[in-house]
């Protein structure tokens, strides 16, 4: 088969200004939506974003249905429960308002409500069937609460498959919201370790958009209908995932410490829509990879300010503890690429041998989790080395992201990355 000459550029539209949240009925109104289910976890249920939300839908007339059952960081069981309210509320829009996990719940009650199908059906292969969606869903208007996922601009939702202990998910651009409403006043609450986890989820995305294997690496698909919605690293993305990295780096250790610095908290948010173009397009790698079987094997970590009666490790913290480990082992691939991303984190890098790339990149990157009480690898959430047998078993099925590793490896090679990630200084 021939290589890949071709890149696309999806994203959803995008509002951003302090405030803008109150623009929502106007938007599902312009959408044609009559009867919307409101998106969005029980922690935010009576937050300012949600009423605020609420409050415009019902002021252009439109019925507004709360579900506030998202799960922070969704389960297959949590999805399903979305997706019985969707159907059986008979819903013709969707709006999400709180962190990617509500993004992600009403991308996938959207889904199975409109073409409804055996759960597995549009999960990731090899996991699932990785079956196409089959037409248009309903318009979805996405109003993000943390400054990280950017799950606002991308077709994809993320949930931990409960019988795996690992995350998985499903991927196609008809899932991708109309509008994601980006509103810095949204994010003011946040405690500073969800800050600081968002905020890496930022940069993480983003270095791994601007790191993966290129566009025109890979096999041209057989018809333009399977051409992935993660492509490969390409010359617009590469843009938005420089610019991202960037803002992130600037700003990260001003939000984390004041929640008061409104530039800071505006510039990540701003930053997260940024990243979420970036890497909704080009795709993220083995950083991601990585993170999910770190995310469902949790056992009993609850990080400082996240209210939650069961163990999580956020996933902005499970990729950036995999981070510095694997740009280690990415950087000789691509050194330029990677001494850039360590220059768009505030590094020096002149005169730096491009041997040293990777060792560059992981050491500024891990000085600035140190700067912001990210944990000290996954030694610090409770694993050890006669974990990785499984770790290694739960990355090897994550197809859809592995694959755009620009490096080749095998499970010796991810058995050495988990020792590696045990701590990151």
């Amino acid at each position: 088969m021939a290589a890949e000459t071709v890149f696309t550029m999806d994203t959803s539209s995008i509002k951003y200004g302090p405030g803008v949240t109150r623009e929502v009925g106007y938007d599902m109104k312009e959408l044609g939506t009559k009867r919307v289910m409101v998106v969005t976890d029980r922690n935010l249920s009576d937050s300012e974003p949600v009423t605020i939300a609420l409050e415009a839908l019902l002021a252009e007339g439109i019925d507004a249905v709360l579900f506030d059952q998202a799960r922070v960081e969704p389960t297959d069981l949590s999805f399903k429960q979305a997706i019985q309210f969707a159907t059986e509320g008979q819903f013709d829009g969707y709006v999400a308002v709180g962190g990617g996990s509500s993004m992600d719940t009403a991308k996938v009650a959207n889904l199975y409500a409109t073409y409804p199908a055996e759960f597995l059906a549009y999960v990731n292969a090899p996991i699932g069937e990785g079956r196409p969606v089959p037409g248009k869903l309903r318009p979805m208007v996405a109003i993000p609460t943390t400054a990280g996922t950017g799950s606002e601009t991308t077709g994809v939702a993320i949930f931990d498959l409960i019988e795996m202990h690992a995350k998985t998910g499903i991927a196609h651009r008809a899932l991708r919201p109309v509008v994601g409403i980006v509103d810095p006043n949204n994010t003011r609450t946040l405690p500073k370790m969800a800050v600081a986890c968002t905020g890496f989820d930022v940069i993480c995305h983003a270095l791994e958009a601007l790191t993966a294997m290129p566009y025109n690496a890979r096999l041209a698909p057989a018809s333009p209908d399977v051409r992935p919605a993660y492509q490969g690293a390409n010359p617009i993305s590469d843009v938005w995932a420089g610019r991202a990295i960037e803002m992130a780096a600037q700003n990260i250790v001003r939000a984390v410490e004041d929640p008061s610095d409104d530039e800071a908290r505006g510039q990540m948010i701003l930053a997260a829509s940024f990243a979420g173009i970036g890497f909704g397009n080009a795709g993220v790698h083995l950083v991601n990879g990585m993170s999910y079987p770190v995310s469902g094997m949790v056992r009993d970590d609850v990080p400082e300010g996240y209210s939650s009666d069961y163990p999580i490790i956020p996933h902005g913290m499970a990729v950036t503890l995999n981070g510095p480990a694997v740009f280690r082992f990415t950087a000789p691939v691509d050194p330029a690429r990677h001494l850039y991303g360590a220059e768009l984190l505030g590094a020096d890098v002149s005169g730096v041998d491009p041997a040293d790339a990777g060792e560059v990149l992981a050491t500024t990157l891990a000085n600035l989790m140190r700067e912001t009480g990210i944990p000290n690898g996954l030694s610090a959430v409770g694993f050890g080395p006669d974990d990785v047998p499984q770790l290694v078993a739960g990355t090897l099925p994550q197809h859809r992201v592995t694959k755009l590793c620009p490096r080749p490896f095998d499970e010796a090679d991810l058995e050495r990355l988990f020792l590696d990630a045990m701590t990151c200084w």
